[in-house]
């Protein structure tokens, strides 16, 4: 008689830990062929994620209230699940993956830095990519859907400082807790329903997230908004840091905390 072995079909937080510092190090040792191609679909996942969103959240009339938002959101994580689930690599998922694996010192700042560099560069060419050939191009992102754009772009860009930075911490804890779920099941529905609702979430709320960012505001200069690259630029640098501090701290380093020598 053939004994029943139950397995489950996660991991535990103390297991997580270990296995997300594995991933950490894997990222940051991939040679630049893996960075910059895995990079790239990044990027460009994410972008058509968000087009998805301007897609559908921009079809909804006001007259629904807050239901294109939501329906929009409910599209937009797509682009992490086929980050996670296919392949890619996301500065964002970085920030708390490599930063985990730094915080257990198996990562040097040098690995995590040059990681943090060549993606983040590869995840800005992915999206302006999907933004004007799948957007601009094809015309995606303008006609009807362009008050959508442009409202959303004009959003993120006239941010103050510090709404910025804090839209950004709150966004890549969730974004952090959404790879952290998604590291911890073990079969492809868990790790997308452990993806899902944490990037949903973030959608709906408007969080700012620097990759997104990276696709809706040049999708909204390529059909002439009245945004300089100076904005543009000013808003990459404050989601970024608020980002880091959203993963690396609120993440990886209150689980590094809680876990690390402690297993």
């Amino acid at each position: 008689m053939s004994e029943y072995i139950h397995t489950k079909a996660y991991l535990e937080p103390n297991e997580l830990y270990e296995y997300t510092s594995k991933k950490g190090v894997a990222k940051a040792s991939g040679n630049l062929k893996y960075m910059l191609s895995l990079g790239f679909l990044g990027g460009a996942f994410i972008a058509v994620g968000y087009l998805a969103y301007l897609k559908v959240a921009g079809s909804i009339p006001h007259e629904f209230g807050g239901l294109g938002v939501l329906l929009g959101a409910a599209v937009f994580p797509i682009g992490l699940i086929c980050i996670l689930v296919g392949g890619g690599e996301l500065i964002t998922s970085n920030m708390m993956a490599v930063t985990l694996a730094f915080f257990n010192k198996k990562v040097s700042l040098g690995m995590l830095v040059k990681n943090f560099i060549i993606i983040t560069l590869a995840n800005l060419v992915g999206a302006i990519f999907v933004a004007y050939f799948l957007g601009h191009v094809t015309g995606l992102t303008e006609g009807a859907t362009f008050a959508k754009t442009l409202a959303t772009a004009e959003s993120k860009v006239n941010a103050t400082l510090w709404q910025g930075l804090f839209s950004g911490v709150g966004c890549n804890w969730l974004v952090g807790m959404g790879a952290w779920l998604s590291f911890c099941a073990k079969d492809v529905s868990g790790k997308i329903i452990g993806t899902w609702f944490p990037i949903m979430t973030f959608v709906a709320v408007g969080f700012q997230h620097v990759v997104a960012n990276m696709f809706v505001i040049p999708a909204a200069m390529f059909g002439g908004a009245n945004i300089t690259l100076l904005q543009f630029f000013n808003n990459m640098c404050v989601i970024f840091l608020g980002n880091f501090l959203g993963g690396a701290l609120l993440v990886a380093g209150l689980y590094t905390i809680a876990y690390k020598n402690n297993n």
